[in-house]
This record gives structure tokens, sequence and C-alpha cells, in this order.
């Protein structure tokens, strides 16, 4: 479900309006990660890391409202739920989009999750069936420990879905980090969003469940 934002009575609207016609409206941070508590967590109890830090990432950006508007116009579009639209590696060294439902439960998200992973895996489309700007995109790079990434973009195209990147996790002194990429439109939030988010996401990395 969805509904428009009234614009007029935003304490934003000059600044959409302001960046909405940007060449390129996004703005991006990396920034690291303490993922010892998740990590162990998750090898505890024999979960795949990379969808568990992925759900705890979904679950931050699903509690900030800024993280649910996109673009459709000149109106703004408030999702009630986004959910999840990582790359998802081929046995060829491919990749192929998929489109994973978020759930708060991590288990259920997971059963989605591998529902897509053999789409994924047994197809050569790149695009998943049912694409939607209810989403995030993500991807992962776990062979580099970036400090700065940009991604390909069509200018040309209509996007403000917000773009989340994972680099390769690092442990020194029994610390395990790894840093994250956030991408997000300037039209539709703000440095002080995107904080929220890191902090909101470091919260639930850390919260051993």
């Amino acid at each position: 479900m969805k509904h428009k934002l009234n614009i007029d009575a935003w304490a934003r609207k000059e600044h959409f309006n302001f960046f909405k016609n940007f060449e390129e409206p996004f703005f991006g941070v990396v920034v690291n990660i303490d993922c010892t508590i998740a990590y162990n967590f998750s090898r505890e109890n024999g979960l795949p890391f990379f969808w568990y830090y992925l759900h705890k990432s979904l679950t931050a950006a699903n509690t900030l409202e800024p993280f649910k508007y996109r673009i459709d116009g000149d109106d703004i579009l408030v999702y009630d739920q986004i959910n999840a639209g990582p790359t998802i590696g081929r046995s060829n060294g491919t990749f192929g989009f998929s489109y994973v439902y978020f759930h708060e439960s991590f288990h259920e998200f997971m059963t989605g999750a591998r529902i897509e992973i053999e789409r994924v895996e047994n197809s050569t489309n790149l695009f998943a069936p049912n694409p939607d700007t209810d989403i995030i995109h993500y991807s992962s790079l776990p062979w580099i420990d970036f400090t700065s990434i940009s991604h390909a973009r069509g200018f040309s195209f209509p996007d403000s879905c917000p773009k989340i990147s994972f680099g390769k996790m690092t442990e020194s002194k029994g610390k395990r980090s790894m840093p994250v990429s956030i991408h997000v439109h300037h039209g539709l939030m703000d440095g002080l969003h995107v904080g929220q988010y890191i902090d909101c996401f470091q919260k639930l990395m850390n919260s051993n469940n």
C-alpha cells in the first residue's frame, strides 16, 4: 500500500523542488559498521550472515519514513513497506536482480529469500519479474574493503530508490567491521536521515537476536 505525501505541508518542500531536477540528485556516504555481535550470533545459530545483516538493514530502513519515499513525477509516494532488491550471484560469475519482501521475522524473510535465490541461480534473467520502486537497491562486494563507491546510473531514467552496498568484513583485535555505502536522493532526505539510519542499523546489529 502507498499514499501521496502532502508536499505543500511538508517542511522539506523547498528542498525537494530544489534537488529533484538535478542531473545527479544522489549523495552518499561510506561508514564502518561493527558486525562482531551480529556475525557471532549468525554463526552460532546457523544463519546466513549476508541475509542476516541485510534483514537488519531493511528493518532499519522500514523504521524511518524518508526511506519509504519515492518520487513519481511531481508527486512523492509513501510506501507502507519497503522491500529488498539485492543482487544475487551465479556460479558462472554473473548476477541477477531479485525482489524479496520484508518481514519483521527473519525466518519469514529468509523463506522468501531462498525462493529468490533459487530463481536467480536457475535463470539467465537480469531483472526480477515484479520490479517496483518500493525497494532498496542492495549490492555486496565481499572481496573489497572499500572506502568509497560510485554507482552506474542512467541520469535520464527517473530513480529515487536508495542504494546500499556492503563491503568486505575485516577483523582486528577480536572486532569485526564492514564498510557500508548509503546513497540516497537528496530531494527526499538529508544527512540527518542517513545518520538516523546508520544509528538504527548499528543498534540492530548489536541486538543479538
